[in-house]
């Protein structure tokens, strides 16, 4: 099969290296145009476009994909088999433009936490367990027929980030043995409106949309086990803040402990040496790897060695 594969990030480079190593024919990579990035606002390239220059591999970089020349140039790779990981929303006109279809790689078990973020979300929500899926792309976002998925463990300390990791290296796993089954015609599609419950029942599902700035301030009137899923589902990007003497204080991992706080939800008690936690209705939250505004990262310790409370 002629297979052209388009994504962005690091995220995706692990199931475009794993078709390569495989022996699958992809003929052209779609990733972001190259933007400024840094003090030197030089042009950076997508984690994507990297690996497939390094492999030579053509690559594609429209800004608007329904761009005429864009569609021309991608109809002429004569592509079988589209595949997404980490990419824009792709229009009609791409996904159903090659005649087995447009595959999606998502960092849930769909139809559970379907939209921008599902990493973080299900982290927030104090899942024990999430996944990789993959699909075949239709009209509304991460909607289409499931074709595999695989289950992730999500350990009760694991971050974003680790999380990010696993399932990284599991979807490629997992795009591989997709693309395998369609070129030998060996799968089933599973609309995702009727998997059910453990009792039989359509599922609650729950949603992952994008994460905004608001989305990242700790509420100190929660459960401690709840914020500190947030922390951690918040690490170590975008990261969930809370304020300290009038300026943002970024939170990338603490622990928590189950004990009636002595002063006010919201308020923090520190020796100026060794600790800083905050109060929640039900115990403290003790920040360990944190950012003031303007300072670098850092451990509580050294925060607390140059910083009078």
């Amino acid at each position: 099969m002629r297979i052209i594969f388009m994504g962005t990030p690091d995220f995706a480079v692990a199931s475009l290296d794993a078709l390569i190593r495989n022996g699958k024919n992809v003929v052209a990579v779609v990733t972001a145009p190259d933007k400024p990035a840094g003090r030197g606002q030089k042009l950076q390239q997508s984690a994507v476009k990297q690996y497939a220059v390094e492999h030579h591999l053509p690559v594609l970089q429209p800004v608007k994909l329904k761009d005429e020349a864009f569609l021309q140039e991608l109809s002429a790779f004569n592509a079988d088999l589209q595949v997404v990981v980490a990419f824009r929303m792709l229009p009609e006109v791409v996904w159903n433009m090659p005649p087995k279809g447009t595959i999606n790689l998502h960092g849930s078990l769909l139809p559970q936490y379907r939209g921008a973020a599902p990493i973080n979300w299900a982290i927030i929500n104090g899942e024990k367990e999430t996944g990789v899926t993959t699909f075949f792309l239709q009209h509304e976002i991460d909607t289409g027929n499931i074709l595999f998925a695989e289950k992730v463990t999500i350990g009760e300390n694991e971050t974003a980030g680790d999380v990010h990791d696993k399932l990284m290296l599991a979807g490629a796993e997992l795009v591989v043995k997709t693309v395998t089954a369609i070129e030998n015609n060996n799968y089933q599609e599973s609309p995702q409106d009727e998997i059910l419950n453990e009792e039989g029942n359509p599922l609650d599902t729950r949603h992952a949309p994008k994460i905004f700035k608001e989305t990242c301030l700790i509420d100190w009137s929660k459960p401690v086990s709840d914020v500190y899923n947030h922390i951690r589902g918040l690490s170590p990007y975008p990261a969930a803040f809370t304020h300290l003497d009038g300026k943002t204080l970024k939170v990338y991992s603490a622990r928590y402990e189950h004990v009636k706080p002595e002063v006010e939800v919201g308020e923090y008690l520190s020796d100026g040496k060794s600790f800083l936690k905050f109060a929640c209705p039900d115990g403290y939250i003790f920040l360990e790897t944190i950012q003031l505004e303007g300072k670098k990262r850092n451990s509580i310790a050294e925060f607390l060695r140059g910083y009078r409370l």
